[in-house]
């Protein structure tokens, strides 16, 4: 399976293309906040034949570039969160929620909404979904194979933002604490920023302190060179 990341818009939000070399299936993670990104999948040479678009969440920065990319491929399934029907709906006024109205952005189509422990066959290729909610009220992850694609769930040294509009901290600690109890070795591709694993962020990052007391694990003498938070 090749994975690979474009970075794009003024948030630097890494959207993720799977190309399975078994299946054939092409999928796409999270769409930035405009055309930015079906841009680049136009240029590629060839270019991608995609079959589904899987969302994380729905703010804009991840979700926004949704239409352009439907236009470009008009066969693609697009995939949603179901608890994240009332973040997106709003996409047309998110940007102004956040202060930023030149951000607000049309919803686009949703063909299919999933629930915690959904399976989405992609022409052979299965993706499960892992609801995180927090960040936002439907934010998840996408589970394919050793691959855990976890949008502002978590990050390299950091965790998503719960101050934000429709955020609850308290749901997002649980769904850290239950995201942990994967298998450490799978490959986390946030949302912004750099990979990393589950045991790398289960070790050392500064906010899981809370899964690390529950497990009893001790705090690392250096946890606290923490970087800052994105999304």
């Amino acid at each position: 399976m090749n994975v690979r990341c474009f970075t794009v818009g003024q948030f630097q939000v890494n959207a993720w293309l799977i190309e399975d070399v078994v299946s054939h299936a092409t999928v796409l993670i999270d769409t930035g906040e405009d055309d930015q990104l079906a841009t680049h999948l136009e240029q590629l040479n060839p270019p991608p034949a995609l079959d589904a678009i899987l969302l994380t969440h729905a703010h804009f920065d991840h979700a926004g570039g949704l239409v352009p990319l439907q236009r470009l491929f008009p066969a693609a399934v697009t995939v949603l969160p179901a608890l994240e029907r009332p973040m997106f709906d709003v996409l047309p006024r998110q940007g102004a929620m956040f202060g930023m109205p030149r951000f607000s952005r049309p919803c686009g189509r949703i063909d299919r909404e999933v629930h915690e422990g959904d399976r989405v066959d992609i022409n052979g290729l299965q993706a499960e979904f892992v609801s995180t909610p927090g960040h936002t009220p439907g934010q998840g992850c996408w589970r394919i194979g050793s691959h855990l694609f976890v949008g502002d769930t978590l990050f390299a040294g950091s965790v998503g933002r719960t101050d934000f509009p429709m955020s609850d901290h308290a749901q997002a600690q649980r769904s850290l604490s239950r995201l942990l109890e994967l298998p450490g070795d799978l490959i986390v591709h946030p949302g912004h920023g750099p990979d990393t694993t589950l045991a790398a962020e289960l070790a050392t990052n500064p906010y899981l302190a809370h899964v690390r007391r529950a497990k009893g694990i001790p705090e690392p003498s250096d946890v606290y060179g923490a970087s800052g938070r994105w999304g």
